[in-house]
């Protein structure tokens, strides 16, 4: 089944940087477009950065020029590279493939808290 593990998380001031990991199985890695999401307590989750099979990126306009995602298909990971990271940032940040399937599975999250 698809498991979605991701880590690197964690609490760092305004202007500080993070670099989130998501370990990927399960599915055939190197043929899925995969993202990252992010979720703020009482909002909705959002997409906020997205790299394709062929190595294709886009990103959020909330987060575009600080955010940086890659993948490593030998080591079927994701990663996001956070920096200048602002408190509205603030959230739960998960990965998965893109679009995001109507019904499960998430993985348990990372969160990442700025303080100001």
């Amino acid at each position: 089944q698809v498991q979605l593990v991701e880590s690197g998380g964690g609490l760092v001031q305004a202007g500080g940087s993070l670099r989130l990991s998501c370990a990927v199985s399960g599915i055939r890695f190197r043929f899925n477009d995969m993202a990252w999401y992010r979720q703020a307590p009482g909002k909705q989750r959002e997409r906020v950065a997205f790299i394709g099979r062929g190595g294709v990126t886009n990103y959020a306009d909330s987060v575009k020029g600080r955010f940086t995602i890659s993948r490593d298909s030998a080591k079927n990971t994701v990663y996001l590279e956070m920096n200048s990271l602002k408190p509205e940032d603030t959230a739960v940040y998960y990965c998965n493939v893109s679009p995001p399937p109507r019904i499960g599975p998430w993985g348990q999250g990372t969160q990442v808290t700025v303080s100001s």
